[in-house]
C-alpha cells in the first residue's frame, strides 16, 4: 500500500478546498439551464396538448467523487485539470415520453442563443454494445457572477421512459456486482435493452398515428 505524504495531503485538501469553491459555477449553470427546461415544460402544458418532457433531475458531483475519478484516470490533480478533463461535473436528465421528442426538446435548448453546444452523442441512433440508448448533449451557458463570467459545460441526457427504466435497472446491477456482473445477467440486459427499443419505437409509431386522427365532434 503506498501512503501519502503530509505535503501530498496538504495539497489535496487545498484542492478538495478549491473544488467546493469552484463547484458553485457548476451549481449556477445547473439552476439556468434548468430554469430554461422549466419554462419549456410548463409552456407546453398551457399552449399544446401535451408536454414532450415528463420529468427533469439534475445532479452536481461530488468533490470526492471528482478526486476519485481523476486518480482512477491518472490525471494531474489540479483544479486546471479538473476543468479540462471532467465534463460531467453537472447533469440533468429529461425523461420524455417519445424517442421524437427526445430530439425535439435537444433542438428548442442548442436554438437558444447563449447556448453553445460542444459535444453531441447520439446513443439513440448509435446504442452502446450493452444496449444503453440515450442522448447526450454537452452544452456550455455563461453563469454571471459578481466580478466575472464563468462558461459552464452542463452534461444534459435525453431519454424516454423506456430507456431510463433500463438505465436505472443496469445501474443497480452493476453497483450491487461491484461492476462484476455475471454473463447471464448481462445477456438478460441486452434482451431487455431490445424489448425497451421495440416498446418505444410501438408507442412512437402510436403516438403519430393518433396525432394524425381527425378530432371527435364534442357531444
Amino acid at each position: 500500500m503506498q501512503f501519502e505524504s503530509p505535503a501530498d495531503l496538504d495539497e489535496l485538501r487545498d484542492l478538495r478546498d478549491q473544488l467546493s469553491r469552484f463547484l458553485l459555477a457548476y451549481k449556477f449553470g445547473i439552476d439556468e439551464l434548468m430554469t430554461k427546461i422549466n419554462i419549456l415544460k410548463e409552456e407546453f402544458a398551457v399552449s399544446q396538448d401535451y408536454s414532450p418532457i415528463e420529468h427533469v433531475n439534475s445532479r452536481l458531483k461530488t468533490v470526492d467523487s471528482i478526486v476519485d475519478k481523476m486518480r482512477r484516470k491518472g490525471f494531474e490533480l489540479s483544479l486546471e485539470s479538473v476543468r479540462d478533463n471532467v465534463t460531467d461535473i453537472a447533469g440533468i436528465r429529461i425523461t420524455c415520453a417519445f424517442i421524437g421528442d427526445t430530439y425535439r426538446v435537444a433542438e428548442m435548448l442548442t436554438a437558444q442563443s447563449d447556448i453553445t453546444v460542444r459535444l453531441v452523442k447520439d446513443y439513440i441512433a448509435e446504442p452502446k454494445p450493452n444496449g444503453y440508448r440515450s442522448l447526450h448533449l454537452l452544452l456550455e451557458i455563461p453563469v454571471f457572477l459578481s466580478d466575472r463570467v464563468e462558461i459552464v459545460p452542463v452534461e444534459v441526457q435525453l431519454r424516454t421512459i423506456a430507456m431510463d427504466f433500463w438505465a436505472s435497472l443496469e445501474h443497480r446491477i452493476y453497483y450491487k456486482y461491484d461492476r462484476h456482473v455475471p454473463e447471464s445477467i448481462l445477456a438478460d440486459l441486452s434482451r431487455a435493452a431490445e424489448s425497451a427499443s421495440d416498446l418505444d419505437a410501438k408507442m412512437e409509431r402510436l403516438h403519430l398515428d393518433v396525432q394524425h386522427l381527425p378530432e371527435q365532434p364534442a357531444a
